[in-house]
């Protein structure tokens, strides 16, 4: 599929120190057109109707009210973290674009690390590794 026919997809940026990691915009250029929040800007009245999804990576594009009025083909929010607390729910759903998340991305991950500072801390390990 030509790049001008993928369904846009707004971020902060790409790489950098805000942007989603540049191995995640590979995975994503696939399937959107990745445009950053500084072309949307420099390009408001071309870009607002292709973009249909927000890619939140770190909280960032912060989504609010002005954002979502002036991207009227928006669908989805797609929120890369576990939590959506950073996410005005009811607004979001006032401008009927759903919300998506990775609930349980790091589950396994979050228990791993808890089990190895009990165990570190149990047997004194970072004492020993002075």
């Amino acid at each position: 599929m030509a790049e001008e026919e993928l369904p846009g997809m707004l971020v902060l940026d790409v790489g950098g120190a805000h942007g989603v990691l540049a191995e995640l915009a590979a995975l994503l250029r696939k399937h959107f057109h990745l445009i950053t929040m500084k072309e949307f800007l420099a390009n408001q009245r071309e870009l607002s109707t292709r973009i249909q999804s927000v890619f939140v990576f770190e909280g960032r594009p912060h989504i609010d009210r002005e954002l979502l009025q002036s991207l009227p083909s928006l669908k989805v929010i797609g929120n890369s973290g576990v939590g959506v607390d950073h996410l005005d729910l009811a607004l979001i759903s006032d401008f009927g674009v759903k919300v998506t998340n990775t609930p349980h991305a790091v589950a396994d991950p979050t228990a791993d690390m808890g089990m190895a500072l009990m165990l570190a801390s149990a047997r004194r390990l970072v004492e020993g590794n002075v």
